[in-house]
C-alpha cells in the first residue's frame, strides 16, 4: 500500500488506488473505482463504483462522485460540491442501468456547493464559481456564476481572470498569452 488511508475510511476490495494519495476521516472509497497518483480526498467523500480520478484532483470534504463522473488530472472539487448521475430520478423506480456520464477535464475547478448536472463537460481549466448550478457543457478555461450557470469570463490556466483587449490577454502570474478567437480560447505558448 503506497498510500495513506485514514483509520476510519472505509476502502472496499478491487479498488485502484495510486501512490502518494491520501484518504482522509469517514470516506469511502468503493469497488471498481480507480483513483490516480497523488490525490488528496478529504473527510466524508464517497467515491461511487467506476468513478475515474486522475493524477493530483484534491476532492474537499462532504463530496459525493457518483457513478458516471470522471476527472481528468488536476481537478479540483470544492467542499460539498454536488454531481448527479440521472436526470429524472424516482426513489421507486431503479435506473441504475440509465447513469449518465460526466466529464471534468483536466485542470478544471469546481467551487463549494456548487451542483453539476449528469451528462455535461466542464472544459479545460474552466471555473465553476461557488453554487453554481451547472446546467449544460462549459467551454475550456471559461468563468461560470449563478443558478443556472451563466460564463461571466475567461480564466487562465492558474485561474486568473483574463482581461481581453483586440483578442488577446495575458495571465498576471504565468504570463501565459491568451487569444479569444470566435468565442473560444487559444492558449500562445
Amino acid at each position: 500500500m503506497n498510500y495513506f488511508a485514514h483509520p476510519t475510511a472505509v476502502i472496499d476490495e478491487k479498488v485502484d488506488i495510486g501512490d502518494s494519495t491520501k484518504i482522509w476521516h469517514f470516506s469511502h472509497i468503493m469497488s471498481n473505482s480507480k483513483i490516480g497518483i497523488g490525490c488528496n480526498i478529504g473527510q466524508n467523500v464517497v467515491v461511487s463504483p467506476h468513478v475515474n480520478l486522475g493524477n493530483n484532483v484534491k476532492v474537499q470534504n462532504n463530496v459525493s462522485i457518483y457513478s458516471g463522473v470522471t476527472c481528468e488530472n488536476d481537478v479540483f472539487l470544492g467542499p460539498s460540491m454536488v454531481f448527479t448521475n440521472i436526470l429524472n430520478p424516482r426513489s421507486a423506480i431503479i435506473r441504475r442501468d440509465s447513469y449518465v456520464k460526466t466529464l471534468v477535464k483536466k485542470g478544471a475547478s469546481i467551487g463549494a456547493n456548487a451542483t453539476i448536472i449528469c451528462g455535461n463537460t466542464i472544459g479545460d481549466y474552466a471555473l465553476i464559481g461557488a453554487g453554481a448550478v451547472v446546467t449544460k457543457s462549459v467551454k475550456p478555461y471559461a468563468l461560470l456564476v449563478g443558478n443556472p450557470a451563466k460564463q461571466i469570463g475567461w480564466v487562465s490556466e492558474f485561474g486568473h481572470r483574463l482581461e481581453f483587449k483586440d483578442g488577446k490577454a495575458q495571465c498576471p502570474e504565468s504570463l501565459e498569452n491568451y487569444e479569444l478567437i470566435e468565442n473560444n480560447i487559444k492558449v500562445i505558448k
